[in-house]
């Protein structure tokens, strides 16, 4: 059986390589998409790459999956600290999630320290950059494969 995951990028997300490289590194969006595409093939998986800076299209992305994915990799960015609506949305689906964060959130302002996706995700992987991504995908198929 191949499996299909939704990778969901949050808002700015966008301007990877422009924003902020102290914190964020130097890759872009596509890099990190192109990685991962390429563990997915690795892995006999199949991925859909997803980014908005709103907040509805996230949620409707979310809904969406239900019809054939089997789980999200998210990093919902700024929305990680204030989205009732994604985290609500996930756990409707009821697909597992993991939320993944280029930086490491529990380093940084205190007011980052709180994530709303957590409770409704498998787990949280953050502060390794663009292998945050991998390493949430390789979680996510282990996790999908062996239920």
């Amino acid at each position: 059986m191949s499996f299909k995951f939704l990778v969901l990028h949050g808002p700015n997300l966008n301007m990877l390589g422009k924003r902020e490289p102290g914190i964020y590194g130097s890759q872009t969006l596509d890099d990190i998409n192109k990685s991962l595409q390429k563990l997915a093939t690795e892995l006999g998986c199949e991925l859909t790459c997803f980014q908005s800076n709103t907040e509805g299209e996230l949620v409707s992305a979310i809904q969406a999956a239900v019809q054939d994915c089997h789980g999200v990799l998210m990093n919902p960015a700024a929305y990680t600290h204030t989205s009732i609506a994604i985290r609500d949305a996930l756990s409707a689906v009821g697909l597992p999630c993991v939320e993944v964060h280029l930086s490491n959130i529990h380093r940084r302002e205190l007011f980052r320290h709180t994530s709303m996706i957590a409770p409704v995700a498998i787990g949280q992987i953050s502060g390794f950059g663009g292998d945050s991504y991998l390493l949430g995908l390789r979680a996510l198929f282990n996790f999908v494969k062996n239920q």
